[in-house]
């Protein structure tokens, strides 16, 4: 039996769950069994729940959340890549690292814990993370998460089981990371909130920082402004020595900052191709102009901005393409540690990684240093866009809600080139973010015409995180019907 009525659980965010344990009305451990049944009712249907830790469901505070946190008792689900909980088993998607058990806690889980949260269990990922369309093969098994809009279509990924299972009510947030856009388009595409912070913002995991992997940083994906601002006030914690970029704490809390208006903003609106060769569907360009129309009746100046005027798009491209192919080169290197040979892992890995990694074999010295260039101009060219403006408004994703395992999916058969230039056509929006290191968040703004959700993005300077989340705030608060949709396959059904 649950501790509430479903509807009234997929009415409470975190922050109002948490309220809940404090004043005594309900326990972590409630909570945590009426998440498990969720579960339990809706992932047959969408696949988004790989893991609910047994040990956990039984003893919320197994891993020590913190008493004190403010989001304390809250459940939700880390993502299956990335930072990760000591001795839970982590297989980032991938039958080359099936069944890996972690030997340390990473300091973003341990931020997670110091604010409370419970960490139930694992959501799904596509095979380290390399596209936004989540699903896994083992054992010649194919698993596609869904989203909970129509079934048929993609949650988005990489983060596509937390946006599965925040958007269907099963937990009010939960854990996401973003390379490319991977926090954002499970937040675009099931009708949710995520922030890609600035570079250098939040620790990264033990084995690992910014000097080697610069476009990455971890987050969370959620249904309420004011609970990404509570997550994050705690996600900044960055140990000594735990980040090749000293970045200090944020200059206010995002809690506080939330409470305050924005005053009035210069945001510049951008739609054009960005530097790629199809136009993005007209349907998400006319959602983004309706956004600029609600924030310019908010009191912000609208101006529009030419794509050329942003940044060299070629050495943008071209800097992207290299760190994110040349990254997979570590296959190799994580294959031979285990023993393995190059049959091996083209056995092991799915088709689209293998040509990854058969095309990072390619690259050379000088290319390396190209790219190095190349994102120090591109870097500093935002830098002077963002001198010009406070916001950036622009599309999360050039396209609508793709089929599941469709045409971005890692089990495609076919020339890595055709492929990936037909992801980046559709992420060149969030990009940008991920390879210059600024902060952007993307937001529900309606429906479309086939009913799923579009998201639109804020881009904001360097470490304004809390600009970015005063003016989502406005808007939840402008357009409220937008923020926490329910989508067909939910809790409440």
């Amino acid at each position: 039996m649950t501790v509430m009525s479903w509807d009234e659980w997929a009415r409470h965010d975190a922050t109002a769950l948490a309220a809940e344990v404090r004043a005594g009305r309900v326990t972590p451990r409630e909570l945590a069994e009426q998440a498990a049944e969720g579960v339990a009712r809706l992932n047959p249907k969408v696949n988004a729940v790989i893991e609910t830790f047994a040990d956990t469901l039984a003893n919320p505070d197994i891993d020590h959340p913190n008493k004190d946190g403010a989001l304390y008792g809250v459940p939700m689900f880390l993502k299956d890549l990335g930072s990760g909980l000591i001795g839970r088993t982590q297989d980032s998607g991938s039958g080359l690292t099936r069944g890996t058990v972690l030997k340390a806690t990473d300091p973003t889980i341990e931020n997670f814990l110091q604010a409370g949260l419970v960490p139930l269990g694992r959501s799904s990922t596509p095979e380290f993370g390399l596209t936004f369309d989540t699903l896994t093969k083992y054992d010649d098994k194919i698993t596609v998460t869904r989203n909970p809009w129509n079934l048929e279509r993609t949650s988005g990924g990489s983060s596509g089981g937390s946006g599965v299972v925040a958007a269907t009510g099963i937990v009010p947030l939960s854990m996401s990371s973003d390379g490319g856009g991977s926090t954002r388009y499970p937040a675009a595409f099931c009708g949710l909130v995520g922030l890609k912070a600035t570079r250098g913002r939040v620790p990264q995991p033990l084995i690992r920082n910014e000097y080697g992997s610069r476009v990455s940083i971890e987050g969370v994906v959620s249904r309420t402004v004011r609970d990404t601002a509570a997550v994050w006030d705690y996600l900044t914690r960055v140990p000594n020595g735990g980040s090749f970029i000293h970045m200090g704490p944020p200059r206010v809390s995002y809690l506080d900052a939330i409470r305050r208006e924005p005053g009035q903003l210069r945001v510049g609106l951008t739609t054009g191709r960005w530097g790629r060769a199809p136009d993005p569907d007209p349907e998400v360009v006319a959602r983004v102009r309706e956004v600029a129309r609600v924030l310019e009746g908010l009191g912000h100046v609208i101006g529009e901005v030419e794509d050329s005027a942003i940044c060299d798009w070629s050495a943008l491209w071209s800097a992207f393409m290299a760190i994110w192919v040349g990254a997979t080169l570590r296959f190799g290197t994580m294959g031979q540690e285990k023993g393995l040979g190059e049959h091996d892992l083209e056995r092991l890995l799915n088709p689209m990684t293998w040509r990854h990694y058969l095309k990072a074999k390619q690259f050379t010295v000088a290319e390396v240093f190209r790219m190095m260039n190349d994102n120090n101009t591109v870097t500093r060219q935002f830098g002077q866009v963002m001198n010009r403006y406070d916001v950036l408004l622009a599309p999360t994703c050039a396209v609508r809600v793709p089929p599941a395992n469709g045409p971005y999916s890692l089990l495609a058969e076919e020339e890595l080139d055709v492929w990936i230039n037909r992801l980046v056509d559709a992420a060149r929006y969030t990009i940008p973010a991920n390879e210059t290191g600024v902060p952007a968040i993307s937001v529900p703004a309606g429906l479309d015409s086939d009913g799923l959700p579009i998201g639109v993005q804020l881009y904001g300077n360097f470490t304004g995180e809390d600009q970015l989340l005063r003016l989502a705030m406005q808007l939840e608060q402008a357009r409220p019907e937008w923020f926490g949709a329910r989508p067909q396959v939910h809790v409440t059904a």
